[in-house]
């Protein structure tokens, strides 16, 4: 006689995936607005386009994740932030090119669902979404034993904005001369995990305090990363910003570069700012080149702007209103 199986035997529980989902619903629902037509359980997230507030509208969109970061989240065993890094991260891919965030998804697969990490999970992205008034209309929650390990999970977000279609902020009239502006990261954000876990766990455990850092080494590295949203918004109101770049992997200069026109590139000036203790620990515990550093990490800058020289000045004045540090970190030059 044939064995029988089921599906919960080959590793797959889907009345504790609804479960899950039961137990976060009511925190999902906090981040709806009026825009958001269905509940989450529908086939698709209902969103209603905002009626006649633009011209001509243009929606920009962005997938992305948190990279091995979440690694460290696993080692920490703590799951609370880095759902909120993986909104923030969205939201600055796209408010770099003048958009308003609209709605996000998420995808969260796993070997086995564990509810209470999922929990966590799930309270970063409406923490972040509830501050970003970005609603979660809908995901996918994915357990897959022979895909990822035990423990293991990955989380990717997708997020669409909206921006008027003479408002798009792509770097075409950006020209010689013109100043970069940059802006300070809150730590390493969410990229260049992979080197850094490399270099500092082969000597250290997460829970270590390390006064280089003047914290513990779990917990500088699960700083989460920046939402640039509200700085954007002030200041592309007050100034016509030519481009911006959000820094993530491949550092200051390959971010940069994307938005410059063809014959131009940008001039660092790397003195012009403090290098946050965390890159230079990295850099001294594994000795790792310079060049490798700056094509790798942020290096304490997490959003470029680029404008008019003359701007600069004012530009500048305004870290003081929202208590931030705002660097003049360049030029754009001839490539």
């Amino acid at each position: 006689m044939k064995k029988s199986h089921t599906y919960r035997e080959a590793g797959v529980d889907i009345e504790k995936a609804e479960k899950s989902l039961a137990n976060v619903r009511k925190n999902i629902a906090r981040t709806h607005n009026s825009h958001v037509l269905k509940d989450i359980g529908a086939f698709g997230g209902f969103y209603e386009l905002p009626s006649g507030k633009y011209k001509k509208p243009v929606l920009i969109s962005s997938t992305d994740g948190v990279g091995t970061k979440l690694k460290v989240a696993m080692m920490m065993n703590r799951h609370d932030t880095v759902g909120q890094d993986l909104v923030n991260h969205c939201i600055n891919d796209i408010a770099v090119c003048g958009a308003q965030p609209l709605f996000f998804l998420d995808y969260y697969g796993c070997g086995i669902l564990e509810i209470g990490v999922f929990e966590q999970i799930v309270d970063g992205l409406t923490t972040a979404c509830q501050q970003a008034g970005l609603p979660l209309i809908g995901g996918e929650t994915a357990e897959m034993p022979d895909v990822y390990a035990p423990g293991d999970y990955d989380l990717v977000g997708t997020i669409v904005g909206i921006v008027e279609k003479d408002n798009i902020i792509d770097g075409q009239t950006i020209q010689q001369g013109d100043i970069l502006i940059g802006v300070a990261s809150t730590g390493l954000h969410t990229n260049g995990f992979s080197l850094a876990r490399k270099v500092l766990f082969s000597s250290w455990k997460p829970g270590d305090y390390v006064a280089e850092i003047g914290n513990t080494l779990g917990d500088e590295l699960l700083r989460i990363h920046r939402n640039y949203l509200p700085v954007i918004t002030e200041i592309t109101s007050a100034f016509p910003v030519k481009g911006m770049a959000h820094i993530t992997g491949g550092g200051l200069y390959k971010n940069t570069i994307r938005v410059v026109p063809q014959g131009l590139k940008p001039a660092f000036n790397w003195s012009a700012w403090p290098v946050p203790p965390i890159f230079t620990f990295i850099r001294e515990q594994g000795d790792v080149p310079v060049e490798d550093m700056r094509q790798t990490f942020n290096m304490g800058i997490g959003l470029v702007f680029i404008l008019d020289d003359k701007y600069s000045g004012e530009v500048l004045k305004l870290a003081e209103k929202f208590e931030d540090n705002f660097y003049s970190i360049g030029t754009i030059v001839p490539a």
